[in-house]
């Protein structure tokens, strides 16, 4: 998961139209909450024996909408937060965490309203 996080970040820095990411089914939700905060234009799931999600990056005025990610929790040191700690989009200074939850991936906002905590993967904006 890290690894696609940083190969998007990469992409978007070096101005690419689009970026071919490995699959994983974690990889494929972060791809698609990334798309739903529009982050990314599109993600496509391609190939028949080995999968790969292809990536297409959103871009405002010739700039990459994704300017930055923090990664939070690390493979050697996994943070977790309860529903209290959970910060939202719009109260952060900077773009929006992704949280993995035992009701699957999604950002901060949604994880308060449904009063859920989890993993926090990473802040990206």
């Amino acid at each position: 998961m890290q690894d696609f996080v940083i190969r998007v970040k990469n992409a978007a820095l070096a101005r690419r139209k689009e970026v071919i990411l490995p699959y994983s089914k974690i990889n494929k939700a972060v791809g698609g909450i990334l798309v739903k905060a529009g982050f990314l234009e599109t993600l496509k799931e391609e190939g028949k024996g080995k999968k790969v999600l292809v990536a297409k990056i959103r871009y405002q005025k010739s700039k990459p909408v994704l300017i930055d990610v923090c990664l939070i929790s690390k493979p050697s040191l996994r943070i977790y937060a309860n529903a209290k700690h959970v910060k939202m989009g719009k109260g952060m200074s900077r773009g929006i965490e992704i949280i993995s939850t035992s009701q699957g991936v999604m950002t901060g906002g949604e994880a308060k309203k449904l009063g859920i905590g989890g993993e926090v993967l990473f802040r990206i904006w």
